[in-house]
């Protein structure tokens, strides 16, 4: 079975993690987020895959490959211009025109059943399958009105008030018969969900949905990417160490995954479900608490917590700091009694004083320092 992925977008909502990788190459458990959606389809019998290339492409290329280390074939087709959801795919149209493939955002983690919707597509005459989820509050998403035989009659695309007919909300999974390909038009800006769909609804052609059930989410703001995190980490089967592991009398709980060369100091506690990458150091007297990932070459100095937090490769944390539901990466060093309150995004290569307090929801651009003593209250630009 054939799969497109479309990876062209810059992912302006999770800036500042978006300004040294692509959005799919955001790490997950520390593997690129777009690893986990491809041994996915892999698992669900999709080998053939095309990916469509934006934003930093060679990240993406370089870390995937031809695929063949994940059982499946990759090929790439590059953008030069914004050609929107539907546009990209249509410039993909040689590797995908001779059967029904499936549709992806490649910033999508879920676990559902992708291989039962192809099938349920193959057994009907619509043009197009959408997946669907009912959902708390559809408005930032595509929302549809589905009859009883699985058949869309509406579809409106982030609904405002009072425009709400539905909570079913679309997963941007879309199967597709090759036949959409003359819908399209060449070289054009288009999009599924605001221009194609209404195009063949209006044309009284048939849309279905199918009601997926399982986890989804794209990792489209930090919020997002926190959930997405948290549950991967979830499905964390047990405890796993990769190599060489040093501590003296260190507390651990699992269910825990730890690289190659992990050294964890005197009277610290790991409480998982945690993820922790190869050569990274954690002093004496640390609590590491659950929903928390590390990634590799990190060094957690004595007395430190960090709680619900994601920190990325090469992070330093000074002595006897706080870290809370903070997401830090690449090569950030945190000075000693600092505390990062919730929701703070750290970018690359951030240095932060000693005694910094940066308040909750707060974004800090990539390459800046912080002085000393400073109580951090709003974003903090970078603007080269």
């Amino acid at each position: 079975m054939k799969a497109c992925i479309m990876c062209g977008g810059e992912g302006t909502r999770l800036r500042p993690l978006t300004f040294a990788r692509p959005k799919p190459s955001i790490p997950i458990l520390n593997k690129p987020s777009v690893v986990h959606l491809i041994e996915h389809l892999a698992k669900e019998g999709f080998n053939d895959i095309v990916i469509t290339l934006g934003y930093m492409a060679d990240k993406i290329e370089e870390q995937l490959g031809d695929g063949r280390i994940f059982g499946v074939h990759i090929d790439y087709v590059y953008e030069k211009d914004k050609l929107g959801t539907a546009g990209g795919v249509k410039n993909a149209e040689k590797y995908l025109r001779d059967e029904p493939f499936i549709v992806l955002g490649g910033d999508h983690v879920m676990n559902l059943n992708l291989r039962e919707m192809h099938r349920f597509h193959e057994m009907t005459d619509a043009l197009v399958t959408i997946g669907l989820l009912s959902i708390d509050d559809p408005r930032e998403f595509g929302i549809a009105d589905m009859d009883v035989n699985n058949r869309i009659r509406r579809f409106l695309e982030k609904p405002g008030p009072g425009e709400i007919f539905s909570n079913l909300a679309s997963t941007g999974i879309y199967v597709c018969d090759p036949e959409i390909f003359d819908w399209i038009p060449e070289n054009t800006k288009y999009d599924f969900a605001k221009d194609l769909f209404p195009d063949i609804l209006a044309k009284k052609r048939k849309i279905n949905g199918l009601l997926a059930t399982g986890r989804w989410t794209d990792v489209g703001s930090p919020q997002a990417y926190r959930q997405a995190q948290r549950w991967m980490l979830e499905t964390l089967p047990g405890t796993t160490i990769e190599g060489h592991f040093r501590t003296k009398d260190a507390r651990i709980k699992g269910p825990v995954a730890l690289g190659h060369n992990v050294s964890v100091g005197s009277n610290s506690a790991i409480v998982g479900p945690i993820v922790i990458g190869e050569n990274t150091t954690i002093g004496d007297n640390v609590l590491i608490g659950p929903y928390t990932t590390i990634g590799s070459n990190c060094v957690i100095q004595d007395d430190s917590r960090i709680l619900s937090s994601y920190l990325f490769n090469g992070v330093t944390i000074g002595d006897n700091s706080n870290v809370s539901g903070s997401i830090i990466d690449n090569d950030t060093k945190v000075g000693k009694n600092c505390s990062l309150e919730n929701g703070t995004v750290i970018g690359p290569d951030v240095t932060i004083g000693d005694d910094v307090t940066v308040h909750s929801d707060i974004k800090v651009w990539p390459k800046v320092s912080i002085p000393a003593r400073t109580r951090v209250r709003e974003d903090i630009l970078n603007n080269s």
